[in-house]
């Protein structure tokens, strides 16, 4: 059995089941981060539904990044209360803890094992904390080999199953990343900037992807395409100085007061500036 910071149980993936009675999966309330006296993040509030798209826009320095780092783990706020249901305080729990409660986390940057297969990639995210070498040399059961085959139909790799990911395009290796993700059944995936240097296809097949894994997902898009953003989302967050600035559908964003007043551009186009 695995236990948190403070000696309490913390169960895998599938044996976790979040309170989502009212329909909220994460939590983030009140959350403040300072450095050096810089307020990342400023009494910051956030409800994730359950099964939701949601994607987070603001400018470089909004917070966003931050964000982020909170929820993983990787940064500890200074106040708040960050919570997965209403039954896992994520404060109390380190990255690898919270990445086994559920939540994954995708960066800009694809970080896949070049060398390896896309098979052997996916195989390695479904061995958990078995290692490396165990895990590519342990016999994969049925289960597995199903699971890992349902994983490349769903990132629509299964003719690249066994290329070396090396080989693979810039927009290839991020859904390769994508479904080394799912293949811990995360309930959250936090998504950086999916589509940066995607061609016009692969931004596309990107959209295609990440609305289709929400519903049994709840999935977190940081992105600065404003055209990718509207073709995604159903609610965006706009941050703005740490704080939530405004929320909505992204026709009610783009006519927010606020939002135009702090984005407006120099050419007076109204639609978020990135």
């Amino acid at each position: 059995m695995i236990v948190n910071k403070a000696g309490s149980p913390l169960y895998a993936t599938d044996n976790i089941k979040p309170d989502t009675r009212h329909g909220v999966i994460l939590y983030a309330e009140n959350v403040s981060v300072s450095f050096d006296g810089f307020k990342a993040l400023n009494d910051l509030n956030l409800y994730i539904n359950d099964g939701e798209l949601r994607c987070l826009i603001g400018a470089n320095g909004a917070g966003k990044t931050t964000l982020m780092d909170v929820i993983t783990g990787k940064i500890r706020p200074d106040t708040g209360k960050v919570s997965f249901g209403q039954q896992i305080d994520l404060l109390q729990l380190d990255e690898s803890e919270i990445a086994l409660a559920g939540i994954g986390r995708k960066f800009q940057k694809p970080t896949v094992f070049e060398a390896l297969s896309v098979f052997e990639n996916i195989e390695l995210s479904l061995a958990g904390d078995k290692g490396i070498w165990t895990s590519l040399f342990h016999k994969l059961s049925g289960e597995d080999k199903d699971r890992i085959g349902e994983i490349l139909d769903t990132i629509g790799l299964l003719t690249e199953a066994h290329y070396p990911a090396g080989r693979l395009s810039h927009g290839q290796k991020q859904w390769l990343e994508i479904g080394m993700l799912l293949a811990a059944k995360p309930r959250v995936l936090l998504v950086d900037e999916p589509v940066a240097g995607m061609t016009g296809q692969e931004t596309e097949r990107t959209a295609e992807l990440l609305t289709s894994l929400a519903g049994e997902h709840s999935v977190i898009v940081v992105e600065h395409d404003m055209a990718f953003v509207r073709s995604i989302a159903k609610t965006v967050t706009v941050l703005h100085q740490g704080s939530v600035l405004a929320e909505g559908t992204m026709s009610e964003i783009q006519s927010n007061p606020e939002v135009i007043q702090v984005y407006l551009g120099e050419d007076g186009d109204s639609e978020p500036k990135q």
